[in-house]
């Protein structure tokens, strides 16, 4: 071997050796902070109480999101450059906008138009101090450029729902937690690939701090999330999501990690809260309810009347959700109308079917229940 070769790989080995710490330390900043928050939690009565909606059978702490976000804040801050710092900073600060809205509606419940303009706010400082922006439609529809304010609209919509989506999943014991692990992964792989080691850092950061909290969180559960955590997983990847599709996008042409489904692609990291939170919508439309509407008519209930234990339920999924990464990664070379397709059409018939066999057969009233 050459000397530019040796160099080549010492350095891929010492990235790749940087991705591992940051996720070894997450993780550990976060397992010593759970129990503390399990104890303070169960001392000062924050808890989750067991209600008609809620799948959940005990008093249950519902602040864990905290640990998740310390060690992802944490780690993220000793691992990436320092030089990077005033790249990173407008994400950090978002997040931490974000957490805070969490954590207040934790202990307070909020109302619904306060947490969506925190979102809007965390958002806004993503989109104008980050220039994190949908800059175009990336040949969908045949439609390439975008008019500013259209870009900024699309932008703050994707970021919503997305972030909203994930946090509509966080139902059952290890769900939330697992399909994020899954979904950051992807993008944490897929970056530290193309290079970009600092949105690698920052997703191995979250996954560490999260498989940390699965360890508590797992059936039986001892501590749930609640919105600090979700909110500030769905916005986190909400940003991969965006950050992936356009440098994805604007990859050379033949570059070998370079997929040519950009959106589509995209929607496979990130599917079953996407299809979970589109399916409810669409219900509850049909039954003539508010979307905004709470009951049980959500992918893990559905399983769950099917006699899956939280476990099995969170498995059937996890299982589901690598299933579609898998057909991005197999059909990488497939152009945007065929994957989008194939995603809405697989998505739609895997719906219907599951509706048939469980809702189907169940009353309005049972759904509520």
């Amino acid at each position: 071997m050459d000397l530019i070769t040796i160099h080549y790989f010492w350095q891929l080995f010492l990235f790749m050796a940087i991705q591992l710490a940051a996720a070894t330390t997450s993780f550990v900043i976060a397992f010593l902070i759970v129990p503390v928050i399990i104890k303070y939690s169960l001392q000062k009565n924050l808890v989750d109480i067991p209600g008609r909606r809620k799948i959940h059978k005990k008093v249950t702490p519902s602040m864990g999101g905290i640990a998740i976000f310390i060690g992802f804040f944490i780690s993220s801050l000793i691992w990436i450059d320092i030089q990077s710092w005033g790249t990173i900073k407008f994400i950090m600060v978002a997040l931490s906008v974000i957490f805070f809205i969490g954590v207040r509606d934790d202990l307070v419940p909020l109302r619904w138009m306060i947490k969506l303009m925190g979102q809007i706010m965390a958002a806004s400082l993503l989109i104008f101090l980050f220039d994190l922006r949908i800059k175009s439609f990336y040949g969908l529809f045949s439609i390439f450029e975008l008019p500013d304010i259209v870009s900024y609209l699309l932008t703050y919509f994707t970021i919503i729902v997305i972030t909203n989506s994930f946090n509509l999943i966080d139902g059952l014991d290890g769900l939330a937690g697992t399909i994020a692990t899954l979904s950051l992964i992807a993008f944490g792989v897929w970056f530290f690939l193309i290079d970009d080691f600092i949105f690698s850092i920052l997703s191995f950061s979250m996954v560490g701090a999260i498989f940390a909290f699965l360890i508590f969180n797992w059936e039986p559960s001892e501590v749930f999330m609640g919105d600090t955590g979700a909110l500030v997983i769905g916005m986190m990847l909400a940003m991969l999501t965006i950050r992936f599709i356009d440098l994805n996008y604007n990859l050379p042409e033949h570059y070998p990690y370079r997929f040519n489904a950009s959106i589509g692609t995209a929607a496979c990291f990130i599917i079953i809260p996407l299809v979970d939170t589109l399916r409810i919508v669409l219900l509850r439309i049909l039954k003539g309810q508010s979307p905004f509407k709470p009951d049980k008519s959500h992918i893990h209930h559905a399983i769950m009347r099917l006699g899956m234990t939280h476990s099995q339920t969170t498995l059937i999924l996890a299982g589901a959700h690598l299933f579609y990464i898998g057909l991005a990664l197999i059909f990488h070379n497939f152009s945007e109308r065929y994957i989008l397709t194939g995603v809405i059409v697989l998505s739609f018939v895997l719906s219907v079917t599951l509706d048939r066999l469980i809702l189907g057969r169940l009353s309005p009233k049972e759904l509520e229940d």
